[in-house]
């Protein structure tokens, strides 16, 4: 039978129970467990396609197309557990099955209700990977114990392990042990009262994991087990990592946490196979260089609105064995004027995706910067466009050139909506989404950095490269050196004489991973360190 672990959180919210959930996934991967990861969140969108990155943070895409929250980014990253839409689910997607449900007639006119028909319905997403090939399945809910939000999957939950039996599943609760710098005290009983609202519910856990500035002592640690009915050998600690958080795996593992998952699950017990995990912990901790990149995006107060970008900007670093600086700039800030003294000693430049107008020509700026000083770019989605508006302008002397997205009265529309996109009226889920093929261009920065003619990346987008002025660019010095196949639409576009100048149309920070960097975010943290090398 397919075990199950749930993940849940208490206290505050932010905690990290997604990185948390995502390192037990690597680590149970490493004994030789085959691993499903799932998340649920409590909010009413059907999916995290139209929420605001200041409030969500970034949209993270599944190979299918999913719009789904930024943990699965992390499930990715550290794991191998295959992703697709249907491992982000929400109170949205739960309550419209439900309804399509009963306006078809299967509830036989019966009243509709929380309980059993929505944790019923909860239930039969928690087992949709259950079977032979799976070993176990880790579900994260979102948000905090004691949310409203949350009730009626700590509901489901609860009947889960009463029907499925308590040797085949088990709780894992992440919560807050918060140090006082006035007192120079840990407090426990956040822990105690977080803890003590899942008692009430019905919920027992079984493994406490406590996030803390400082180091618990065995007196705190005994407390917690004692008040919160938990063995003391299932309570362990998350301390704030060093230096990153690919150290976090190793420090679990050498607590035991995969242990007491196993023996508490009466799962076999293999060694761990952590070696080239401690090799790529040893890089990041002992580089041999530096590079100072700087991001230039429309959401930089929010890290997490560019979660994978960084990631992936790190796993560069890491496949050059470079320390990467990341300077975020507000695209609002910067101007033809001031991108000199804005960018100065930078050693790489990276535009992002986004929507809206806001900060447009300051990005374009940092293209322009980019491109006259031999600065290394790379542009991501929206960063592509950038690039192609900015050398439509300023090279090829479309004057007033632009995306038809932020002018529709432009006189030179390099950037439209595509075709099938312009009778949308619906925003989730309509844009072009998911994995899709490209054929590189030999001779190509792209083809170097890949070392293959074909391959697939994911997309988030709803403008693209206009063809009617594909041969124009060209003759100017643009190189589209990336096309899709069967849609003949420009998917990586590069200049002629610089030192790596690539923008693309889809999203490579959602391939990359800490050990097999993607290729182009190696590629351009090699060109910024040669950069930093000569100056």
């Amino acid at each position: 039978m397919t075990k199950h672990v749930f993940v849940t959180g208490g206290v505050v919210s932010s905690l990290g129970k997604g990185l948390t959930t995502a390192c037990i996934g690597m680590l149970l991967e490493s004994r030789g467990l085959r691993v499903r990861i799932q998340k649920f969140d409590p909010y009413i969108n059907v999916d995290a396609g139209t929420m605001n990155p200041f409030q969500h943070g970034e949209v993270y895409v599944t190979q299918d197309g999913g719009e789904t929250d930024l943990d699965l980014g992390h499930y990715e990253r550290f794991t191998n557990a295959p992703l697709s839409r249907q491992c982000n689910t929400t109170t949205g997607r739960i309550y419209h099955n439900v309804i399509t449900k009963e306006r078809r007639g299967a509830y036989l006119g019966g009243c509709v209700q929380v309980v059993p028909h929505i944790t019923n319905e909860i239930k039969s997403h928690i087992r949709q990977f259950d079977g032979p090939d799976v070993d176990i399945v880790l579900s994260e809910l979102g948000g905090t114990a004691g949310d409203i939000e949350s009730a009626s999957y700590l509901e489901a939950f609860r009947q889960f392990v009463y029907e499925h039996g308590r040797d085949n599943a088990c709780f894992v609760h992440l919560t807050l042990i918060p140090y006082l710098r006035a007192s120079g005290e840990l407090k426990t009983k956040p822990t105690q009262q977080s803890v003590g609202i899942l008692r009430q519910i019905g919920i027992q856990p079984d493994v406490l994991i406590c996030r803390s500035e400082k180091s618990m002592t065995q007196e705190m640690r005994d407390k917690i087990a004692l008040f919160c009915n938990v063995e003391k050998k299932y309570v362990f600690e998350e301390l704030d990592v060093e230096h990153s958080i690919y150290e976090l795996p190793l420090l679990l593992h050498q607590q035991g946490v995969d242990d007491a998952l196993i023996e508490r699950l009466g799962l076999p017990k293999k060694p761990a196979q952590l070696e080239e995990w401690q090799k790529l912990v040893h890089s990041v901790v002992n580089p041999k260089g530096s590079v100072d990149i700087a991001v230039v995006g429309k959401y930089i107060e929010l890290k997490d609105a560019y979660k994978s970008v960084y990631e992936s900007i790190a796993h560069g670093g890491i496949a050059n064995n470079v320390e990467v600086n990341i300077h975020r700039i507000a695209a609002e800030e910067i101007n033809d004027q001031n991108a000199g003294a804005k960018l100065r000693g930078v050693t790489g430049i990276l535009v992002p995706g986004g929507f809206g107008e806001r900060g447009i020509e300051g990005k374009i700026s940092a293209v322009r910067f980019a491109r006259e000083n031999r600065v290394p770019y790379f542009g991501l989605c929206l960063g592509m466009q950038i690039a192609v508006i900015e050398f439509a302008r300023n090279v090829a002397g479309l004057k007033g050139a632009h995306s038809s997205e932020f002018s529709k009265d432009t006189p030179h529309p390099v950037i439209t909506l595509l075709k099938d996109q312009a009778n949308v009226r619906d925003m989730g889920g309509t844009m072009r989404l998911g994995s899709q093929p490209c054929k590189l261009v030999e001779g190509t920065i792209a083809r170097k950095a890949y070392g293959v003619e074909l391959v697939q990346e994911r997309h988030r987008h709803r403008y693209e490269f206009n063809n009617a002025y594909r041969e124009q660019l060209s003759a100017k010095g643009l190189i589209v050196s990336g096309i899709n196949p069967d849609l003949d639409l420009v998917e990586i576009s590069e200049i002629k004489d610089h030192p790596f100048f690539v923008g693309v149309q889809f999203h490579p920070e959602f391939q990359s991973k800490p050990i097999k960097a993607h290729p182009l975010f190696r590629a351009f943290i090699e060109a910024a360190a040669k950069r930093k090398a000569a100056l």
